[in-house]
């Protein structure tokens, strides 16, 4: 299961990273308006990198945020793309939730006397 959350989390990530940067025709239009879809996005990398790295939560909310600037600093140099700080906020925000939210879900597991790593943790 780590395997296939992993895949998962590092698809959505070049998917991202793919319609953030690649050319406009290829861009999707938007369904939930700018920032929903943004938040949508984020939101579901956040998720899945929390539940596919749930020992390194932390660690790798921290690298989302700094790669999510580091890719709205990246479209000051592709044409017809705008770098602002409020789309930045809305990504990284909405990885954080779907982190918590991950956080979360582990949490309610072990309350309820499940193994909370049993989702992520390798079979010998």
């Amino acid at each position: 299961m780590t395997v296939l959350l992993r895949l998962v989390a590092w698809l959505l990530a070049a998917a991202v990273t793919f319609l953030t940067l690649g050319p406009a025709d290829v861009r999707p239009h938007p369904v939930l308006g700018q920032y929903g879809d943004h938040a949508l996005a984020f939101f579901l990398v956040g998720i899945f990198f929390g539940l596919a790295y749930p020992q390194r939560r932390w660690t790798v909310s921290a690298l989302a945020v700094a790669l999510i600037g580091l890719l709205e600093i990246m479209q000051l140099w592709v044409p017809g793309r705008h770098a602002r700080l409020e789309d930045f906020v809305v990504d990284a925000l909405s990885a954080c939730v779907g982190f918590a939210l991950s956080a979360a879900a582990n949490w309610m597991m072990a309350q309820f006397g499940e193994d909370p790593d049993a989702v992520t943790r390798q079979r010998p």
